[in-house]
């Protein structure tokens, strides 16, 4: 990879970031690409184009992005709230005179064109081969072989900006203990003796009958057993508890990010299935369990010995069965499921484990 050294030479007051996608976890992992060009850049004004909440950037990452402007949507991009803004869009972004663009959404097969018509005097991104490209000079080929973090921190490096670190980081504030201690329950909870399981998404892997299983493991252990997860799994926290014989916390659509934050500061264990807690545990340095299924490599925490990770995965039986209407080989896959005994395993390693 050649490093460009031009940037850094260049008088940059104000950037813009492009990161239309929903979702905190899609935030999280440019945090560490965010960090290191603040570092480069102490004293730009660095705004972020995208579909995230601006409260919660102003409450958690002010100290990385000065401004946020929703995206306006653009034709092609899926998450587009509506092409109607963008005339009144552009007029704005472009009065902001952007010295630099920076395009960390995606392979930029659509997303380049929309950066270009930011106006910035300098544009730089990802692109693939055979699609638009706004500056050679600035603009890397996408590595879709990279972890989602390391593609951005790729890009600073190819930028010639200094990477220090990896490090997810997600800045807790006074009001997430409070706003936990309010939740009477929790006041109650040891510290370190208790384990959280998040159900968001869970039923693709684990039926209620297993995670009540799983949960009757942990309690045998000695540890108390917290249910988290969005207001949607509700009735899935009833099941789990009238399954079990134990006496679960039950937190589910009771807890708000900041608190489930505070909540996870003190687990001995997070059991989850959702990208975005599994940054959160990352972030905070606890242990966790993570269930995934497709990318692993892409989207799993990357400190292994601290986070386990756990997949479902597809077989392709090759042996002939026969041909299709379209005169071609019939396949069967079959997806191997995540067992309680596979997650108990990863559980009593955790437990016993001193790092």
């Amino acid at each position: 990879m050649v490093v460009n050294q031009l940037l850094l030479k260049q008088h940059i007051e104000r950037i813009a970031i492009v990161r239309a996608l929903p979702g905190l976890e899609n935030l999280m992992c440019i945090i560490p690409a965010l960090r290191a060009l603040r570092a480069a850049f102490p004293h730009a004004h660095i705004t972020l184009i995208g579909l995230f909440s601006p409260e919660i950037i102003k409450q958690r990452w002010r100290h990385l992005i000065d401004d946020f402007i929703e995206f306006p949507g653009y034709p092609g991009i899926p998450e587009s709230p509506s092409v109607h803004k963008i005339p009144e869009f552009l007029a704005k972004v472009q009065a902001l005179q952007f010295d630099l663009a920076l395009q960390m959404h995606d392979n930029g097969t659509i997303i380049n064109s929309f950066t270009s018509l930011l106006g910035a005097r300098i544009n730089a991104g990802f692109y693939m081969s055979g699609y638009y490209c706004p500056d050679p000079t600035h603009f890397i080929h996408y590595p879709d072989n990279q972890p989602e973090i390391w593609r951005h921190l790729k890009l600073m490096k190819f930028l010639g900006i200094p990477v220090k670190d990896d490090e997810l980081e997600f800045p807790l504030l006074q009001t997430d203990f409070i706003e936990l201690s309010k939740i009477e329950v929790t006041n109650y909870l040891p510290p370190d003796k208790y384990v959280c399981i998040d159900l968001d998404n869970f039923q693709r892997h684990l039926s209620a009958e297993n995670l009540a299983k799983i949960a009757e493991a942990i309690t045998e252990r000695s540890y108390q057993v917290v249910l988290t997860g969005s207001a949607e799994q509700t009735n899935l926290a009833a099941t789990v508890a009238s399954l079990s014989s134990i006496s679960s916390v039950n937190l589910v659509g009771k807890i708000s990010i900041g608190a489930l934050s505070a909540l996870l500061v003190n687990t001995s264990l997070l059991i989850c299935n959702n990208i975005f807690v599994s940054y959160l545990a990352a972030a905070l340095h606890t242990k966790s369990i993570v269930i995934l299924d497709g990318e692993v490599e892409r989207w799993a925490p990357q400190d292994r010995q601290l986070h386990r990770i756990l997949s479902s995965d597809y077989k392709i039986i090759t042996e002939w069965i026969g041909f299709n209407s379209e005169g071609n080989l019939r396949q069967m896959s079959a997806k191997l499921a995540v067992t309680p005994a596979m997650v108990m395993t990863q559980v009593d390693a955790l437990l016993s484990s001193k790092f």
